[in-house]
């Protein structure tokens, strides 16, 4: 067994783990799913944000990514207008609902995962940021990982 594929095995489980503690107090306090708030972010934090965009983030298809953002102008959250130079694609923008939602999301964000992460020193979370940092910018820099 190469010595990465622990790695990896522990890599996959804090993320899930992560992710569903994080979705779950999310539903809770304010119905919304952590891949919605990553949406949300994601249009918010990118100027003229395009499916595309979000896509080149999140490493899944357009057809999902598509989906999930209808779903976010079904609930008022985001708009889709003209962009501007490309009449055949859209420009994602907040709504004044969609950025309360995100607003009020931001906070238990990071509480959870202040909460979560409450046992491991500042020094650890930085070098595993840094790791994690590196490897994903090696392996968007290859274009691995990418939707087919």
């Amino acid at each position: 067994m190469s010595p990465v594929t622990p790695i990896f095995t522990d890599l996959v489980r804090v993320e899930t783990r992560l992710y569903n503690a994080v979705s779950a107090r999310l539903r809770t306090e304010h119905d919304v799913s952590l891949g919605q708030f990553e949406f949300l972010e994601i249009i918010d934090r990118v100027p003229g944000c395009r499916v595309l965009d979000i896509v080149g983030e999140v490493a899944i298809t357009v057809g999902a990514v598509s989906k999930a953002v209808d779903r976010l102008v079904a609930a008022g959250w985001c708009v889709r207008v003209p962009h501007p130079q490309d009449r055949r694609s859209s420009v994602l923008r907040l709504t004044a609902e969609g950025e309360k939602v995100l607003a009020a999301c931001r906070p238990v964000v990071e509480d959870e995962l202040a909460a979560l992460t409450a046992g491991i020193s500042q020094g650890d979370l930085t070098r595993v940021g840094a790791t994690m940092a590196a490897l994903r910018a090696s392996l968007e820099a290859g274009a691995q990982g990418q939707p087919g």
